[in-house]
C-alpha cells in the first residue's frame, strides 16, 4: 500500500523560504512521476511543480524561478524548495505521485492516484 507522508512547511514572512518534503512509503515503481499541488481557501487546487524519474521538471508559471522540485531516488523522497515566497503562495500544499512517465500533462491532478495529507504554508506580508 502506497502512502505519501509530507513534512515541512509552516509560516514565514514574505521574501522568506520554506521546504516541503514528501516520502513515498510502499512505492516500488522504478519509473514514476511526482508532483506538488496547492489549494487556497475558496480556490481550486492548482499545480505547482512536477518531477519525473528521469529528472525532467515542470513548473506552474506562478512559481517559475522561485520554487524548485527535486527528488532523492534512494529514499523515495521528493522536495519542494520555495524561495522568495509571496502572500499569494499561502495555501495547503499536497504531494502526489504515481507510476509511469510524467507524460504530456504532469501538472494535471488526474495524472496521480496517490496523495499526501497536505501541509499548510502561510506567508505573511
Amino acid at each position: 500500500q502506497v502512502q505519501l507522508v509530507e513534512s515541512g512547511g509552516g509560516s514565514v514572512q514574505a521574501g522568506g523560504s520554506l521546504r516541503l518534503s514528501c516520502t513515498a512509503f510502499g512505492f516500488t515503481y522504478t519509473m514514476y512521476c511526482m508532483a506538488w499541488f496547492r489549494q487556497a481557501p475558496g480556490k481550486e487546487r492548482e499545480a505547482v511543480a512536477a518531477i519525473g524519474s528521469d529528472g525532467i521538471t515542470s513548473y506552474a508559471d506562478s512559481v517559475k524561478g522561485r520554487f524548485t522540485v527535486s527528488r532523492d531516488y534512494a529514499i523515495n523522497r521528493f522536495y519542494l524548495q520555495m524561495n522568495s515566497l509571496k502572500p499569494e503562495d499561502t495555501a495547503m500544499y499536497y504531494c502526489a505521485a504515481d507510476g509511469g512517465r510524467c507524460g504530456l500533462n504532469p501538472l494535471s491532478p488526474r495524472r496521480y492516484n496517490y496523495w499526501g495529507q497536505g501541509h499548510q504554508v502561510t506567508v505573511s506580508s
